[in-house]
């Protein structure tokens, strides 16, 4: 099969700049992709001192765009970087980009946002056309490219490098939309003629993903079972409908690891590491988490791990309805994230109140972060949803046993021990309730206490095949149907 050019374009790829899940997938399966014998590269803004931050440096190229937007014209010059053989084309705009925050400040949104990544789009688009070849396929993510599918049919097609490429968008999280007042239009040049309900508008706003769930060739997100949950009420965000209209054209694809990243027997985060047929660097692992975060050393006792933004989608309040009486049979609690506020000052009350029980780390750590799914032996992610998910991919991964809501890619990628208890990788619960969490956890405190059972559910988990393989050949498929068409 002849190698397809794809371009991904997307507002954030791991490790040059991250808030979450998008980053990880966009700096991952491009790899992926890559070792199948395409042609990839990945457009992305230049976030200067996220990019600094990472011990990452970018090289000018001798290419500079110039575009108008909002009344301004604006000298873009292109960054080229290349990171493990991956080529990234970053777009300089330092006003917009260079800052603290990707998106917004902590816990809040830029004004200007839709500026900024409009621009950044139109740019990016540019730019894919001045590359050396025809472009195949544009990939696009979340609402901050929501656009391009729209922009490309409707002002790009006199670009001949892309006027043929076929859009695939990815939708990582239907609750970030991305909505602006409709005012913005005019300001920034958008197609006003499909500025109606079965194009991008949503209540008088501009809505991005909308845009792209209505002109994309090829709708994707991270889950089969996220791709169904979606159009029900209870996940759809009010767009379930519209959603439905589009539903020939969705799919869902799960999300996969980075396998040589996330491997405990090569982790140099790691006091010990280990692999799923030897168990001590494991148990030496829990040993040293437990000195390390002030709990009581011992090796018996049960020690449940949570990573996690501190948001009630995480099923954090669920957490904390519990949290007590865990303490009371003697478990051991580790969490690292942040959020909520209240939800910090919760979590970190609980910790002052027993220390020798509840370790607390505010913000995100990425050595304690791996030593944590390393040390724990459950894996707690009690979600209401989670399109697809990462930290119960990376537990199974370090043999820290996930406990999760079933829901979208929780459901898909983690074996519960009471259906199918052969195969079991995890387990799960149902309800978003306080009982039927404890529940579940309470079955895994029952199976942790009969070793070979326990062993054997741990084994399957870290033996799982969580990379990317798989799901990239699925996208490549998906790509080549759409250029068949």
């Amino acid at each position: 099969m002849s190698a397809l050019n794809i371009v991904f374009i997307a507002s954030e790829a791991s490790p040059l700049a991250k808030t979450g899940g998008l980053a990880d997938v966009v700096g991952s399966l491009p790899h992926a992709l890559k070792h199948l014998g395409h042609h990839i590269t990945v457009i992305m803004p230049y976030y200067r001192r996220h990019i600094a931050k990472a011990g990452l440096e970018a090289r000018p190229m001798d290419q500079s765009i110039e575009m108008w937007a909002d009344g301004v014209k604006r000298h873009c010059p292109l960054h080229e970087l290349n990171y493990n053989g991956l080529r990234f084309i970053l777009i300089e705009q330092d006003d917009l980009f260079d800052r603290e925050g990707i998106y917004g400040p902590s816990g809040g949104a830029y004004d200007d946002n839709l500026l900024r990544f409009l621009l950044f789009s139109r740019v990016a688009l540019e730019a894919a056309a001045q590359l050396n070849q025809p472009v195949d396929i544009l990939h696009c993510h979340d609402w901050q490219t929501g656009m391009i599918p729209l922009l490309l049919k409707t002002q790009y097609q006199h670009q001949a490098n892309i006027a043929n490429a076929k859009t695939v968008y990815t939708i990582h999280n239907l609750a970030y939309q991305g909505y602006f007042p409709s005012s913005w239009i005019h300001r920034l040049g958008l197609p006003s003629h499909h500025y109606h309900p079965e194009g991008y508008e949503f209540h008088q706003q501009i809505n991005c993903m909308k845009a792209a769930i209505a002109y994309s060739d090829a709708l994707t997100t991270v889950s089969p079972t996220y791709a169904e949950e979606i159009l029900t009420p209870e996940y759809g965000c009010q767009i379930e409908g519209f959603l439905h209209n589009h539903s020939h054209k969705l799919s869902g694809i799960v999300n996969g690891l980075d396998i040589e990243q996330w491997d405990p027997a090569h982790d140099m985060h790691l006091t010990h590491t280990y692999c799923s047929h030897e168990s001590y660097g494991k148990e030496q692992c829990k040993l040293d988490l437990q000195k390390q975060c002030g709990l009581d050393i011992s090796a018996e006792t049960p020690l449940m791990v949570l990573i996690s933004r501190l948001a009630e989608q995480k099923g954090i309040d669920l957490f904390l309805a519990n949290s007590s009486k865990w303490i009371e049979r003697g478990y051991q609690l580790v969490v690292l994230g942040s959020g909520d506020s209240q939800n910090e000052h919760s979590l970190q009350t609980l910790a002052d109140h027993h220390p020798s029980r509840v370790y607390f780390w505010r913000g995100f750590n990425e050595t304690l972060a791996r030593q944590i799914y390393a040390g724990g032996d459950m894996f707690l992610m009690p979600s209401r949803f989670e399109p697809c998910g990462l930290g119960q991919l990376m537990g199974m991964r370090y043999g820290t046993v996930p406990v999760v809501r079933a829901t979208g890619g929780l459901k898909d990628t983690v074996v519960d021990h009471h259906i199918d208890p052969d195969h079991a990788t995890g387990f799960h619960f149902h309800d978003a309730t306080a009982d039927a969490f404890d529940n579940a956890v309470e079955s895994a405190i029952a199976c942790y206490r009969q070793p070979e059972a326990w062993a054997a559910i741990r084994t399957r988990a870290m033996e799982r095949d969580s990379s990317w393989e798989a799901s990239a050949a699925t996208y490549a498929n998906l790509y080549r149907q759409l250029l068949e068409q």
